[in-house]
């Protein structure tokens, strides 16, 4: 069946349930529940777009270590909720969307009855502390919205939020004593000491203030918060789970019974409500700046509007963003097309107040500039690929906001270099690369507002750190060696894809002799491909080769979560120049066939937590970034028709419309990203070049905002899975002839037709100027 999403004022107040498929808004296609099951690391939690206020239940606390050690569960955790966990610990306000490590969970709240409990309990015994079971048959989650009955204690959990705030509605049952948990002790990737403070105020009998510092991905992490309740408290209490040995003063008050200022490492608090049969409303906003700027943001975002308003106000703003795309498919197709697009919106936050203050790098207090929102979580290493071009495709204001956050965080490091994966005014050093650069180079290519001159000495500073993975090394061998360090293979392909961008950035601001001295760490990479294989490979510092070299592992190769196979591939700047490398255009098709053909027995990937045989398909991973534009590499040879084959074969494998359905981690939005690209028919396999390089469309219409007032609609009537081959293209009415799309024909708009049939057409290849951009062919 196909289905056309209209969008009319009715719809936006409408419930999900009961509207007719053909009559549904794009917004009531968002499931939040995909991906929340083994591999995609999201949470089905109430937020608004870019929110920094991500409420939802978290299904358990693994500690990430336990005296040093690892404790491998912990990894099933990075979003705080499992599908198919029993309990629910809590909802908390802080999560990470998708990603391979965590952090966050913050301030977490848990409404009880009977007997108050302080301490969590467990799965198979929940009665021994506050959690409670639940089952997905009363559970919801929609964009803007989650709810859940907790069977415990019969009581039906709501929550939305706004940017900056929380908002939960509790109905207890009748007539018993009503409780709710704050426990500050919570976290996501918790471990002992990990809270290393923490300090709650009873202002007065509705409104709670306090803060706590954490340490860990982020290492000083500091949440304010203000909390307001909708009836009075009648009686509270605290704990402290890790109390010092020095008390102080202090030690002469009873602390635990109703005492309004509470410091420590270990607070866990409970707040007593009587048995009104209300519903209790709480309301927590957060701030990194202050619990003045906490109470301002509460004050700001929810004074004077219900719940229910709230909640219409959430879905209002998602049904703002899904109009960016209207779209016409199948049932299926249209859940996982929406519920991409709204992943790709929860990262990178608004991390500021309404007053414009917000924590820098420097961890001193800054304001940003009228008119201009500052943004948190950048998981740099996984985003430059296609969520950050989408972005300055779709959104480019909001794309400018953010890179000109990317370029204060440049001026507050110490280290003077953009984000690598930062979060919480901290760099959390994650991954390789020196990918920032990329970012600002593809905004500063797409003319995203932002200032050249800035721009290029943030991106020159960042690739110069001599101290950071190696680079110093890098600069002066042209390559990091294995027993320098042992992904230093991967390292070097991606800081010369990295050093291309500041090439080309140079070049167009007419600097030759910066763009030369780029151009030519930019041809680094062909100091890790071993001639007489054409892979590349581990090389050490005296030019040797690593010795017993294994293509097909992920370990002890050279390589970070990818092996030779996949990393060889990795030259997104100069693929005519790969296919030098590899033996010419036959060879090296040869080898991609063999890429997406051949099996990969699961021992070379055991150890690596972010590849799993889901997102495979032979050897290609695309359960994990490094892979994502090889399926494009196929337009640069005299086969092109097959990457229409295998962007059709991984739409259909990878993305599927079930709990399950993500094959591998979203990585704020990456997965995501790739998915709505690709949908559109075409993907920007070299970030800060113009172009985006074709593929095969995956629904019969699109129409894609990509200006004010401006629209590009996208054609493909008869596109199926078995029609997935491109015969013909056509802009605005007339035959296109090029393998890719530059950023300008895709701005002014437009109608962009494919015709779509069941075989390839082998005669339709690309030579010239026709094909995508090489770096070997400025040579």
């Amino acid at each position: 069946m196909i289905t056309r999403i209209l969008f009319t004022a009715a719809m936006l107040a409408a419930s999900a349930t009961g509207i007719r498929a053909q009559e549904r808004a794009a917004v009531d296609y968002v499931d939040p529940f995909i991906g929340t099951r083994s591999m995609g690391h999201v949470f089905p939690g109430a937020c608004v777009p870019h929110g920094i206020v991500q409420l939802s239940p978290d299904t358990e606390m693994v500690p990430h270590n336990i005296d040093g050690a690892y404790v491998p569960d912990t990894y099933r955790y990075c979003a705080g909720y499992q599908y198919d966990d029993p309990t629910i610990v809590g909802f908390s306000h802080t999560h990470l969307s998708g990603t391979g490590h965590s952090d966050l969970g913050d301030i977490l709240l848990m409404p009880t009855v009977g007997e108050v409990q302080l301490d969590r309990g467990t799965a198979e015994n929940p009665e021994t502390g506050y959690r409670s079971r639940f089952s997905h048959d009363r559970e919801r989650a929609c964009a803007g919205y989650y709810e859940v009955m907790l069977d415990d204690y019969g009581i039906r959990a709501q929550l939305t939020a706004t940017e900056r705030v929380g908002v939960h509605r509790y109905t207890y049952p009748e007539g018993r004593e009503q409780h709710l948990i704050l426990d500050l002790t919570h976290g996501i990737y918790n471990y002992e000491g990990k809270v290393r403070w923490a300090q709650v105020r009873v202002e007065n009998d509705t409104l709670v203030t306090g803060y706590r510092i954490t340490s860990g991905w982020a290492r000083t992490n500091y949440t304010y918060f203000a909390m307001s309740f909708s009836r009075p408290i009648r009686n509270y209490g605290a704990v402290d789970k890790a109390p010092l040995d020095y008390r102080g003063g202090w030690g002469k008050f009873d602390t635990s019974h109703n005492f309004p200022e509470i410091g420590g490492c270990g607070i866990v608090m409970h707040f007593d409500f009587g048995d009104d049969p209300a519903p209790l409303e709480v309301r927590v906003a957060l701030s990194a700046v202050g619990t003045q700027g906490a109470r301002a943001n509460l004050e700001a975002e929810t004074a004077g509007r219900t719940f229910d308003e709230l909640v219409a106000e959430a879905r209002g703003r998602w049904s703002d963003e899904m109009a960016l795309i209207e779209a016409e498919g199948d049932e299926g197709a249209l859940r996982m097309l929406y519920t991409s697009l709204y992943h790709t919106m929860i990262n990178p936050s608004v991390y500021q107040d309404v007053d414009g203050r917000y924590r820098g790098l420097d961890h001193e207090i800054h304001e940003a500039e009228e008119g201009r929102t500052n943004y948190t979580i950048f998981s740099v290493w996984d985003t430059y690929r296609a969520l950050h071009p989408l972005f300055n495709l779709i959104c480019p204001e909001r794309s400018r906001d953010i890179v000109a956050s990317m370029l204060d965080h440049y001026r507050q490091s110490v280290h003077h270099i953009l984000p690598v994966w930062s979060h919480m005014a901290n760099e959390n050093w994650c991954m390789i690369g020196y990918h920032g650069v990329s970012v600002v180079g593809d905004a500063l290519d797409k003319g995203i507002g932002i200032d050249r001159r800035t721009a290029l000495e943030a991106m020159v500073r960042s690739a110069n750190c001599d101290y950071y993975d190696a680079t110093g090394v890098y600069k002066r061998l042209g390559y990091v060696p294995y027993d320098v360090k042992s992904t230093g293979s991967s390292m070097t392909l991606e800081y010369a894809y990295d050093d291309w961008v500041i090439y080309d950035a140079a070049r167009k601001a007419g600097d030759t002799a910066l763009a030369e001295e780029y151009r030519q760490r930019a041809l680094n990479y062909r100091n890790v491909f071993d001639p007489e294989t054409g892979f590349a490979r581990g090389r050490m510092s005296d030019g040797s080769w690593k010795p017993d070299p294994n293509l097909y592992d992920t370990h002890g190769q050279g390589f970070i979560e990818g092996n030779s196979w996949n990393y060889s591939m990795y030259v997104p700047h100069d693929p005519d120049g790969l296919i030098g490398l590899m033996g010419g255009d036959r060879k090296f098709v040869a080898r991609l066939d063999s890429l997406f053909t051949e099996y990969l027995p699961d021992r070379y990937f055991a150890q690596t937590e972010d590849v799993t045989r889901e997102g495979l398909l032979g050897m290609y991973v695309h359960g994990n970034e490094p892979s994502h534009h090889v399926p494009y590499l196929y337009m640069w040879t005299s086969q092109p028709w097959k990457t229409q084959y295998w962007v059709r074969e991984i739409m259909d494998r990878m993305y599927r419309p079930v709990i399950d359905g993500l094959c591998g981690n979203d990585d704020c939005g990456q997965m995501s990203a790739w998915y709505i690209f690709t949908a559109m028919g075409f993907y920007p396999v070299c970030p800060g070049s113009d172009q985006y390089v074709l593929g095969a469309p995956y629904f019969p219409y699109m129409k894609v905002r990509v200006g004010e007032d401006c629209y590009l609609e996208i054609k493909a009537p008869k596109v199926s899975s078995k029609n997935r081959y491109v015969h013909g293209v056509r802009l605005n009415g007339k035959p296109w002839t090029k393998a890719y799309l530059t950023y300008s024909d895709l701005c002014r708009g437009g109608v962009l037709e494919f015709d779509m049939r069941p075989t390839p057409d082998k005669r339709r290849r690309f030579t010239g100027d026709e094909r995508p951009y090489s770096l070997s062919r400025e040579l």
